[in-house]
């Protein structure tokens, strides 16, 4: 049997990364969307987003692809995956419109004997409801992780495909394509590889949960969690991948969907979901952490003070601000005065009446009286703190991810903030 060709349904974040590492692996792919502009950017190896290696992999693979704002495209495929991006609203409920055009459109397009895979993330019982042929029918985990969309797409842990009958075969084609991936596959049925995203998403929220709860503790009490950490990560119950960083609450729209998806389940079925309510309530507090130290250390004595705000974007390396704690931060502090920078997103993505954005983070940080770094971006961590100290009128700076070096920051006379340990002091003014 020749290389499957495989076809992606949706440009989109989800779609284009996949569809990169598809190429890398040598496959033929064709990419479907609507967007006539996403398109011809693609043509010209251009992707509508930002991912480390992505327009690379595109521009050195370019002869394999073939990008097309009509769905008949997709009647040259194998394999057609249904990758749109499902958007979410405010509490955590997907809206699952654009998905369900996409399947009718691209399963009016496919060949009969063409296999269809929805990969993008979907509620529990929504691909076994679809009205389409089940022995070509699967459902895809995705492993998406903004900023290592790329990596993660070309080396998955493993796949997870629901399908009809998982003691049944894949279809040749199907089976062909994530057998060069070279991992394990993992079928089950429909509904439990559609649950098996949540649950993961789970086990990483209770993990962040265990982080933001002691890491504030920590804050108190004199002690370090960036010393506790290590010490979990080589237990093998945790393990040494663990997410035990804190943050600013839980980032990325999947996690919450997932969170509120468990809670709406609970409620309809009657069983107990208190734990995950409880990790919702910790995720709010702990997003809070940057306004309330920011208030108690400056604004509260000096409402007017002008500060910096190092990045905008949900996380480094993406241009993403869905649920971004930065952006969350910025309208928690609606009279404030800010100076902001993020080597992607635009200033006016903050829309806040006080926010003028700048080009270079110094200049951004020139005259602060206070500097917010609200996004770790790597670019950031290259900057002398002796240079922000020189910028700067203030002396303040609020690292929550602790992306500058402390011992660094601490000679050159600044007051670093970080999530899960004591303010770290000037060591001369």
């Amino acid at each position: 049997m020749s290389a499957p060709v495989i076809g992606f349904a949706g440009m989109t974040h989800l779609g284009v990364n996949s569809a990169a590492a598809t190429l890398e692996r040598g496959f033929r792919v064709v990419g479907w969307d609507e967007d006539a502009a996403v398109v011809a950017g693609l043509r010209e190896a251009r992707a509508p987003v930002t991912e480390p290696g992505l327009d690379e992999i595109l521009a050195a693979r370019g002869a394999q692809a073939r990008y097309s704002v009509e769905a008949s495209a997709l009647a040259d495929c194998d394999v057609v995956y249904v990758s749109v991006d499902v958007a979410t609203d405010d509490e955590g409920r997907s809206d699952l419109a654009r998905v369900n055009r996409t399947i009718e459109a691209a399963a009016a397009a496919m060949r009969a004997d063409a296999t269809l895979v929805v990969l993008c993330q979907v509620p529990p019982g929504f691909t076994a409801a679809l009205a389409f042929p089940k022995s070509r029918l699967f459902y895809q985990v995705e492993t998406l992780v903004f900023g290592r969309a790329v990596d993660r797409a070309l080396n998955p842990e493993r796949f997870i495909v629901g399908c009809h009958d998982p003691a049944a075969p894949l279809s040749p084609a199907y089976a062909a394509y994530l057998a060069a991936f070279g991992c394990p596959l993992l079928p089950m049925r429909y509904e439990s590889a559609e649950l098996a995203k949540i649950a993961i998403n789970c086990c990483l929220v209770a993990s962040v949960s265990v982080a933001n709860t002691l890491a504030e503790l920590c804050e108190q009490i004199g002690a370090a969690w960036s010393e506790i950490a290590p010490a979990l990560k080589l237990d093998r119950r945790i393990g040494s991948h663990a997410y035990l960083s804190p943050g600013l609450g839980i980032a990325g729209g999947n996690l919450e969907r997932d969170l509120a998806t468990v809670i709406r389940l609970s409620e309809r079925h009657g069983t107990d979901a208190g734990v995950v309510r409880a990790w919702v309530a910790n995720s709010r507090h702990r997003r809070g952490w940057v306004a309330r130290t920011i208030r108690r250390v400056l604004l509260d004595a000096n409402p007017s003070a002008p500060m910096a705000v190092w990045g905008l974007a949900y996380k480094e390396n993406t241009h993403s601000t869905k649920n971004s704690p930065s952006l969350a931060t910025l309208a928690e502090l609606p009279g404030a005065t800010l100076r902001l920078h993020d080597p992607v997103v635009p200033a006016g993505a903050a829309k806040h009446p006080g926010a003028a954005g700048f080009a270079d983070p110094l200049d951004a940080a020139r005259g602060a009286e206070a500097l917010m770094i609200l996004t770790p971006w790597p670019q950031y961590r290259e900057i002398d703190p002796a240079k922000i100290a020189a910028a700067m009128s203030g002396r303040i700076v609020l690292d929550p991810y602790a992306v500058l070096d402390a011992p660094g920051a601490a000679r050159a006379g600044l007051v670093l903030h970080t999530l899960g340990r004591a303010p770290l002091e000037a060591t001369h003014a």
